[in-house]
């Protein structure tokens, strides 16, 4: 039986070796088109107010326009570092929801404690202060800036030219825009629609494992040929650590877990 467990679990690894290659050409492609992409952002759509539902409204919100930043970029950048999860750590001492580094970024940032990075306001002011310290830094590039909040600025010289900076910081940039399209989608520049009530309460979504990787690029990868194969299948991929890139499935209740479990059998991967 475990021999056969093994074999199942192989299947979506075999799975990747033919596209593999495909999805980091696909990859370096995209960086080289990020720093237009998001200038096209700023340009069209930095506006625009997200309907999606998200948690701890009143914070994004405050930061957002206490730092004169678009609430859609605060919140794709929570969703990438932390998934919203107040409490994230990670292994490079990176606290909260947007993963302040401690103690030279939050101090940098003026939190001497702590306990405060896990106070999501505090920690989501503090991310937006440090994304807007940035852009200021580069121009307004966006592409840079966040490089810069990935990398650090030591690390992203302003002289570079976006395609010079390392790769790590490109597929950085790439990632947050792609959570970015949780909250460009049905967004609108009419703020009364969303004020009106017409907002969904946000409803944390639980997840269980499908594969974890140790190249952005493959998780990426994996996540398209799912979502290729069955547009409606719920999953979603992170980082979620130095070189764990997890791709993993969404559910609110046992009867969306079992249904995503059951679309995932029938494209040969199964979970425990």
């Amino acid at each position: 039986m475990a021999f056969v467990w093994n074999i199942v679990k192989l299947i979506p690894c075999l799975l990747l070796l033919s596209y593999g290659q495909a999805a980091l050409a696909a990859v370096r492609n995209n960086t080289a088109d990020l720093d237009a992409i998001w200038k096209r952002y700023l340009a069209a759509d930095a506006r625009k107010t997200p309907t999606a539902p998200f948690p701890f409204g009143h914070c994004f919100r405050s930061a957002a326009r206490e730092h004169d930043l678009p609430l859609s970029l605060l919140l794709a950048v929570a969703r990438g570092e932390s998934n919203f999860n107040p409490n994230a750590k990670s292994d490079r001492n990176c606290h909260g929801l947007m993963q302040i580094q401690w103690p030279g970024t939050a101090r940098h940032l003026g939190i001497y404690r702590l306990a405060a990075l896990y106070h999501p306001c505090t920690n989501i002011n503090a991310g937006a202060k440090y994304l807007r310290e940035l852009l200021d830094r580069y121009d307004n590039n966006l592409h840079l800036a966040l490089a810069a909040y990935n990398y650090g600025p030591n690390r992203i010289d302003r002289s570079l030219r976006s395609g010079d900076i390392p790769k790590g910081a490109k597929w950085y940039s790439g990632y947050i825009y792609h959570h970015l399209g949780k909250f460009l989608k049905g967004a609108t520049v009419d703020p009364d629609t969303v004020i009106a009530g017409k907002r969904s309460p946000y409803i944390p979504q639980k997840h269980v494992l499908i594969l974890t990787f140790a190249q952005p690029f493959r998780a990426s990868g994996f996540y398209d040929h799912l979502r290729k194969r069955a547009p409606d299948l719920n999953i979603e991929w992170y980082r979620t650590g130095r070189r764990r890139y997890q791709v993993v499935l969404l559910y609110a209740d046992q009867k969306t877990l079992q249904a995503g479990k059951s679309k995932l059998k029938r494209l040969g991967v199964a979970l425990k």
